[in-house]
């Protein structure tokens, strides 16, 4: 039987729980948080104020200019509008009579004559107890699907749970995360960013976090800073040119790096200039993260270290085909993206089999890969010391395939790149793991400097999982 609390029985919770006091401040989407406190009664106990300043000139005049209505700036701007409000409106209470809170978002939904979809931004700013300093958690959400009032409703059943679960759930970020989605499915949200800050979330890493929502399934990606800072991808990738490496990056080698830094000087050279340079990402997919079939969250963060310390954006997906990141980077950009790979990776894009799922098969695949301005960067491969170079050029591909790779090869989708160090070719990334954990010193020739420091400085990888 499940035990999971109905959006209107969460509601009545909260209205029942006399020590909370707050407002709820909504635009874009109606009110539609704040009815179900309205809807299952008693809300004059906890519901202060509820406000939805739909005009923008009267938005602004409450909360400040703000360049765009949906985004977290202005979702932090009503949080900490309405949160001092509260505190200043109630100092003529008895400090220990109620714990403050502050609802916010900020939405559009979807709309036909715009081709937009919906999105939006939404928070609490709340005291775990009365007089005690506030914690936020805020998310991103996407509304993938529907008509307008169907987003409303998921707006509202998100808004209730995402209240209840940071009164009643903090203790246990992962379980915030879990009650999210009670009551809805990915059909009608997908959160793709959660932020957790303030003392009642004390030593919660944001990157962790994120990994959550991926493997919960409450998004298929996500995304954060070499700093560790959590993002929505639009926050950085908004009409930006981006270059991807897909990898285990366990650890960085000379050749993963090599990969990098040779496409984007490829890149630089065979796509017409812009105004900004490309966004780098580095992606690892829960399969990439997995070791003996579950995943590690301190060798993930080991991971994320190093490509942190390297200065680049690390990306979390679900992703196990290419198709895949085109769509999803496509939401955010329709400038170029550059996926940086190698022969075998070439080579298995090219497999019929990992399009079974796809009624179009490989050709449905291939066309969602290439959609917009698309470029695979092919890095050589040599299986050995000594063995031949593989190439772009010279792969291998099935006799029923050779029109249409040539196809690829001629409209640019294809790209060899042409200088590399042939030096350590043969190195996988595997081979300089083992080397490492068995305390061979020559693992250290085969990483960045910058890399092979940080490892052993941390004691990284000295695990043999």
């Amino acid at each position: 039987m499940d035990q999971t609390p109905s959006t209107a029985q969460k509601a009545l919770e909260i209205n029942l729980d006399l020590k909370k006091f707050g407002t709820f401040a909504e635009i874009g989407a109606g009110q539609e948080v704040v009815r179900w406190f309205f809807h299952v009664g008693r809300a004059s106990g906890t519901v202060a104020k509820s406000i939805s300043a739909y005009d923008t000139a009267v938005s602004d005049s409450l909360y400040g200019a703000a360049g765009h209505y949906v985004s977290r700036s202005r979702l932090e701007a009503m949080l900490a509008t309405e949160f001092l409000q509260l505190q200043q409106r109630q100092c003529d209470r008895a400090p220990q009579h109620n714990a403050l809170f502050a609802f916010a978002d900020t939405v559009t939904t979807q709309s036909v004559t715009h081709h937009r979809l919906g999105h939006g931004w939404m928070g609490i700013r709340f005291q775990n107890e009365p007089g005690e300093e506030a914690s936020d958690i805020i998310i991103h959400v996407e509304l993938p699907g529907g008509e307008t009032v169907q987003q409303q409703e998921a707006i509202g059943i998100l808004g209730v749970n995402l209240t209840h679960a940071a009164f009643y759930c903090n203790r246990d970020p992962n379980l915030v995360i879990h009650s999210l989605m009670d009551g809805l499915s990915r059909r009608r949200v997908d959160v793709d960013m959660i932020k957790f800050s303030g003392p009642a979330f004390a030593g919660v890493d944001n990157r962790l976090m994120s990994l959550e929502l991926v493997e919960d399934g409450l998004t298929d990606a996500v995304l954060f800073t070499a700093q560790g800072e959590v993002v929505q991808p639009s926050e950085v990738l908004h009409d930006r040119c981006v270059l991807i490496e897909r990898g285990s990056f366990r650890p960085v080698t000379n050749v993963t790096w090599d990969m990098l830094v040779r496409a984007q000087q490829q890149l630089a050279l065979s796509v017409p200039p812009v105004d900004q340079s490309p966004v780098v990402l580095m992606e690892m997919t829960l399969s990439n993260l997995s070791t003996q079939q579950k995943i590690d969250h301190e060798d993930f963060l080991a991971r994320v270290d190093l490509l942190g310390a390297l200065g680049k954006f690390v990306m979390v997906s679900n992703y196990t085909r290419f198709d895949g990141v085109t769509g999803y980077l496509r939401k955010c950009t329709p400038g170029w993206i550059a996926m940086v790979i190698g022969v075998p990776t070439l080579r298995e894009i090219f497999e019929e089999r990992y399009y079974d799922d796809l009624p179009g098969g490989i050709l449905e695949g291939l066309g969602k890969l290439i959609q917009g301005k698309v470029k695979l960067l092919v890095y050589p491969t040599r299986e050995t010391a000594t063995s031949d170079l593989d190439t772009a050029d010279s792969l291998d591909v099935k006799p029923n395939q050779r029109s249409l790779y040539k196809y690829f090869q001629e409209n640019g989708w294809i790209e060899p790149i042409d200088h590399f160090d042939g030096g350590q070719l043969h190195i996988s990334p595997r081979e300089v793991l083992a080397r490492l954990q068995a305390g061979d010193a020559s693992w250290e020739t085969m990483v960045p400097s910058e890399v092979g420091r940080l490892i052993k400085d941390r004691g990284l990888f000295r695990n043999s999982q």
